[in-house]
């Protein structure tokens, strides 16, 4: 998603961002009550803004299919407006689509702890993040197997997945490749991420 940096959730979180650190419950029981959604890193708040038309089409388009896929299995799918928190790092993210099979997770209504895949869709204002420093604090996740980052301007889709080493092994797929996502063993096109996606449109 779009983040605007240097919002605050509310007056009464944040006089100073630079001084106030704001403790992990207060910002779950002030989130749930914002009209606005924001991530988290370690006592500071960011506020998210919305997402184009094409960034949000493939978020559906991925989670619709995800969905119907790993119905009956246990396996739970949830787009943008639930956290994953990162604990070892104090850490909430709204990723845009999420996986978790594991059965703690259920017990966690508002965020998850233990997802095997994680997707972002990229934006200009994003992208660096989403590769860098995002992705080094999502590795931090002991479960998580695969991340995902998903271009909005063509077809080209980036999987990194954790091999038996530990050793995160890139596979890109481009216009007309069969996706595999090994973490969940689950294959689509392409082309069926990207449906109704018009490129060149601007954001």
């Amino acid at each position: 998603m779009i983040k605007l940096y240097n919002t605050s959730i509310s007056e009464t979180m944040i006089a100073n961002q630079n001084t106030n650190y704001i403790p992990p419950k207060k910002y779950l029981t002030e989130e749930e009550l914002s009209p606005v959604k924001h991530e988290y890193i370690d006592g500071q708040v960011y506020a998210m803004a919305g997402a184009s038309d094409a960034h949000v089409t493939i978020s559906l388009n991925l989670a619709s299919a995800l969905r119907n896929y790993l119905r009956g299995s246990g396996c739970r799918v949830y787009m943008s407006d639930m956290k994953a928190h990162i604990e070892t790092t104090n850490i909430f993210f709204y990723p845009d689509v999420m996986v978790t099979c594991d059965a703690r997770d259920k017990a966690l209504p508002n965020h998850k702890k233990y997802p095997c895949l994680i997707v972002e869709v990229l934006s200009e204002s994003t992208e660096a993040f989403d590769r860098g420093d995002k992705f080094a604090y999502y590795q931090s996740l002991a479960t998580l197997q695969e991340y995902v980052l998903i271009n909005q301007k063509r077809q080209r889709l980036e999987c990194f997945c954790r091999n038996a080493e530990g050793l995160w092994v890139l596979h890109t797929y481009t216009q007309g490749s069969e996706v595999y996502l090994a973490s969940i063993d689950f294959r689509t096109s392409i082309d069926s991420l990207y449906e109704d996606v018009a490129f060149g449109e601007t954001p």
